[in-house]
């Protein structure tokens, strides 16, 4: 199974999570989308699996930044725009293992899905 972890380098989530992953000796790949970018068809791909609604960070800055206007009469459609262009608005981190899903890092989800224990 290709476990594929997405995020932001600097995140302290990303790093505990990252954390975890190494010391459970999880191989993987880290996709830093500030810097490698995010394709609009991977972001559809997630918000198939989980819901646009919990890959939208609203507590981040950048969300709480933007005019109300923007943030006003959000659907799929508007926030997957928004999340595209402000690639720090999609909560962290996205973990595909293998075509399993997971968003946010908590050390009992990762181990239920590596069946660890």
């Amino acid at each position: 199974m290709g476990v594929t972890i997405y995020g932001i380098k600097n995140c302290d989530t990303m790093k505990k999570a990252l954390a975890w992953l190494d010391g459970h000796g999880v191989e993987h790949v880290f996709h830093d989308y500030r810097v490698e970018g995010l394709s609009a068809a991977t972001l559809k791909k997630w918000a198939k699996a989980l819901g646009w609604e919990v890959l939208l960070n609203r507590s981040s800055s950048t969300f709480r930044a933007l005019p109300e206007a923007e943030r006003a009469g959000l659907d799929e459609a508007k926030a997957l725009a928004l999340m595209l262009a402000n690639p720090t608005m999609i909560k962290r981190p996205v973990l595909d293992a293998g075509g399993r899903f997971s968003v946010g890092f908590r050390p009992d989800a990762y181990a239920a899905l590596f069946v660890l224990g």
